[in-house]
């Protein structure tokens, strides 16, 4: 019987079992249909969210396909599976889904993504800059076929969790905390894990672009494709790497990319992250990124939103040791009806913590919104941190949306914290400064607005990857008019 219907039947039969007053469980009749909920005595038990048990479903009978025997997958998809029952379908009612619809996702029809044989149209699509080393993940799945991963200093391991070799040790993928249901359906379906491991004193000369390309889709928002790629990256003490995440479709293609990162630095390790969402105006894009840092470690994320029809992504940094340092900055561009949504949460817990947040956004149209939902939370332990946040929105149409909800939290009581938020157009004094040294109004704006987003695009460390980045924005902007 498949893990969904037998964690619903054992459910069931505890239910039965304890109206009764006895713990021993045993099979039941009781199997899981239309009803989310079942009465025992007086009380109405929660057993879980039709849609989400039907989408659960339909995920692990794709990933079953793959008939991969590994514990770590097999002890996720299990607690993932666990975490499935307890939640609902988001709602406004939600907290951190209050000011993001995703109501049209349950109104839609959602197919799971299946491995195809047809060839893949690469026409359009670049697989980062020369010189770097890549993976491909296709509708989830890591491609070898499109992968060039030659060269690689001894040691180093990238590929999927099914040729790992069993000499490499994992964090347990299944303990991370602060999940949702998103990242809980992403375990239950996806089909394999691609992997990323950097033994202790290596340094990668050369950047790893992973590259994410969903093929498969619908015609409109009314019919999706999902895919659910995971990758995992593990940096052994004092190990240093540069790491790309590219997320591109199929064009006129409806499809939703459910896709989670897992870092975890070890000691005195360093890695710089990049990260380039360019879905179509059609897709829906949702990213979970959980980073846990060692002592003395050090993490830096630059990053740029601007493709997707509703684009969001959830980031949780932990620092579980002395002297860490984190510094992530962002970039957010929303033009007509897209939805970017950015919820961070940064956890300090010892002493000499340095954590820096920058994020900026800029909406173009009426129809647009953007989203921040930013917290550092700062621990009683965390003594002597010295952490910063700044969250400034541009908008530049009638009745454009964004809700910013910056959030520090200190428990400690010798800190050094800030944060700040601003929302406006542009100033008229900018404006005026450039007109008083012979500037015309229409190039005035074209820098202003793009100088916006570029303090956060000047600090992708790849000189390849951020002209390519300005070059996309540029268009973006160009052609909803913002600059001309």
């Amino acid at each position: 019987m498949r893990r969904i219907q037998a964690t619903a039947t054992a459910m069931a039969c505890f239910l039965q079992q304890w109206q009764c007053n006895r713990i021993l469980l045993r099979p039941s009749s009781l199997t899981y249909h239309s009803s989310s909920r079942r009465r025992v005595g007086n009380a109405i038990v929660a057993l879980g969210d039709p849609f989400v048990l039907e989408l659960a479903e339909k995920l692990e009978e794709s990933a079953s396909l793959n008939n991969i025997k590994n514990k770590s997958l097999h002890r996720l998809r299990e607690t993932c599976t666990e975490e499935v029952f307890r939640r609902q379908w988001p709602s406004a009612k939600d907290e951190s889904f209050r000011f993001t619809d995703i109501k049209f996702l349950k109104q839609s029809k959602i197919q799971v993504s299946e491995p195809l044989n047809s060839p893949l149209d690469l026409q359009g699509l670049e697989n980062g800059r020369p010189g770097a080393y890549t993976i491909m993940l296709i509708d989830g799945l890591l491609s070898t076929s499109h992968s060039h991963t030659a060269g690689l200093p001894h040691g180093v391991f990238v590929g999927s969790l099914s040729s790992l070799p069993d000499d490499y040790a994992l964090p347990p993928l299944e303990v991370v905390d602060g999940g949702d249901l998103f990242s809980s359906l992403n375990g239950i379906g996806s089909p394999d894990l691609a992997v990323v491991v950097v033994p202790e004193g290596c340094k990668l000369e050369r950047p790893l672009h992973v590259v994410y390309y969903s093929q498969q889709g619908g015609e409109d928002l009314q019919s999706l494709s999902v895919s659910n790629p995971r990758l995992v990256v593990v940096l052994g003490k004092g190990a240093e790497m540069e790491i790309v995440e590219e997320f591109r479709g199929a064009a006129n293609k409806s499809y939703w990319t459910n896709s989670v990162i897992h870092v975890s630095l070890e000691e005195k390790a360093k890695l710089c992250h990049s990260f380039v969402q360019l879905q179509n105006p059609c897709a829906v894009h949702m990213k979970w990124t959980f980073v846990q840092q060692g002592t003395l470690s050090s993490y830096k994320l630059v990053e740029t939103s601007s493709g997707g029809r509703l684009s969001r992504h959830n980031l949780q940094i932990q620092q579980l040791g002395p002297d860490t340092v984190t510094e992530v900055s962002t970039f957010h561009l929303a033009g007509e009806n897209q939805t970017q949504d950015l919820h961070s949460k940064i956890i300090l817990n010892h002493p000499r913590g340095y954590s820096r947040q920058l994020h900026k956004c800029i909406v173009t149209h009426p129809s647009a919104h953007a989203v921040f939902d930013g917290n550092v939370k700062v621990n009683r332990d965390a003594q002597l941190t010295d952490a910063g946040q700044l969250s400034r929105s541009l908008l530049l149409a009638p009745r454009a949306t964004v809700n910013v909800k910056p959030n520090l939290q200190i428990v400690a009581d010798d800190v050094k914290c800030s944060h700040g938020a601003a929302i406006s157009d542009l100033e008229e004094d900018q404006l005026f400064y450039f007109q008083a040294r012979g500037v015309d109004v229409q190039t005035a704006r074209n820098a202003l607005v793009f100088s916006f987003g570029a303090e956060v695009m000047e600090r992708f460390p790849d000189k390849y990857l951020r002209k390519k980045v300005e070059n996309d924005v540029k268009g973006l902007l160009a052609a909803t008019g913002a600059i001309r």
